[in-house]
């Protein structure tokens, strides 16, 4: 198939997403298939307890991690459903498109793009990537890269995105912003975004990098009038801690094979925001307690933030160090460009021989780099 080929039922090519031990395969479409993955032998559906699902605008296949990289390509099958009835539904034959698929590899070094605060800047923030001069490995979604969850095609929007830049073939990595919260579709973001039994926060390991999401929720305490009682962030964040203590407990992460542990999350928790402003200043105590706790037990090489749309690194005991970081906070998206028109800028990471490279790259090819380790 040609690089800028997908079918006309698709609203544009897959993307695989990291969670865990496996991968999830998200294909946008523009009218009701019946759809599932092949990889070899096996088959894995997109249904409701063994129910083929077709009334969606998003299909959503779980695949074996190792059984990918492994076969490094992938078949998406569907057919076209003529009507659905009761019984004798009609359909078109099946269709199968195959796509190559570049897995991380161990021992070698990793190029990630992060994408952050594209706030439905769709074309802008795709053009921000493809600028980078680096082919990317790895495409990291940090939070509200659409601006609400508000509609179904809203959240199909970051599907244009990743589906855009990465045509399906490298691997992807979702963390939910404070945005995504917000809108009549954000109770099913569980439906339609990446996640592990429903949570949005969960570890992942590609080749020589292991990581773990989290999710701080809103950025502003809970009884918040524009909230209009929709949200229970507090009690969310707690049960996360548990999930942080648990996931140190376990220790994954000290694989002697692993040269790289980061943290993805939105919203940068080991600051306070906003210069400290009121409303914005919540869960000191517990944000404090995360940050000593994956300090002590993960000891990550760096935290991946978006949210404040601004760029820059913050070193461990800098003036934005507010509740003890242990390693570099980067900082790394902005809705415009370097010169303040309308664009996006992006952060490319290049992890090479323990070393970590950070380059701000907006979409019309400006650059800032910076080594942090």
């Amino acid at each position: 198939m040609k690089k800028q080929d997908y079918p006309k039922e698709f609203v544009t090519h897959p993307s695989v997403f990291a969670v865990e031990n496996e991968y999830q395969i998200f294909v946008p479409v523009r009218s009701e298939l019946l759809m599932w993955i092949e990889i070899g032998k096996e088959s894995f559906y997109d249904h409701s307890n063994g129910v083929l699902r077709s009334d969606t605008p998003l299909h959503k296949m779980c695949v074996p991690m190792e059984l990918l990289d492994t076969a490094k390509e992938y078949t998406v099958c569907y057919r076209k459903v003529i009507k659905r009835k009761a019984y004798f539904t009609e359909t078109k034959d099946i269709v199968k498109v195959t796509y190559k698929f570049n897995p991380i590899e161990k021992g070698k070094a990793i190029n990630i793009y992060h994408i952050a605060d594209s706030h439905s800047r769709v074309k802008a923030a795709v053009d921000a990537a493809l600028a980078n001069e680096k082919k990317i490995d790895l495409l990291i979604l940090n939070g509200d890269v659409a601006e609400d969850s508000s509609t179904i095609e809203r959240i199909i929007g970051i599907y244009e995105i990743s589906g855009n830049i990465t045509k399906g073939q490298i691997p992807c990595v979702y963390s939910r912003g404070n945005h995504d919260m917000r809108g009549i579709c954000s109770d099913r973001l569980a439906e339609f975004a990446p996640n592990r039994y429903g949570r949005t926060y969960y570890t992942f390991r590609l080749g020589d990098l292991w990581g773990m999401v989290l999710d701080c929720g809103e950025d502003k305490n809970d009884d918040q009038e524009e909230y209009g009682n929709t949200i229970c962030c507090h009690a969310f964040r707690l049960e996360e801690t548990r999930f942080i203590k648990e996931t140190i407990a376990k220790g994954e992460f000290l694989d002697n094979t692993i040269k790289y542990r980061m943290v993805v999350c939105h919203i940068p928790f080991t600051r306070i925001n906003y210069n400290g402003e009121g409303k914005f200043n919540i869960e000191s105590e517990l944000y404090s307690e995360w940050c000593r706790i994956i300090g002590e037990g993960v000891k990550p090489d760096l935290y991946l933030c978006g949210h404040v749309h601004v760029c820059t690194v913050v070193m461990p005991g800098d003036p934005m160090d507010n509740r003890g970081q242990t390693c570099p906070v980067i900082v790394g998206t902005r809705p415009c460009t370097f010169d303040e028109k309308e664009g996006f800028t992006g952060t490319a990471l290049i992890l090479d021989n323990d070393k970590i490279t950070v380059k701000f790259t907006d979409n019309v090819g400006n650059e800032e780099e910076i080594k942090i380790k």
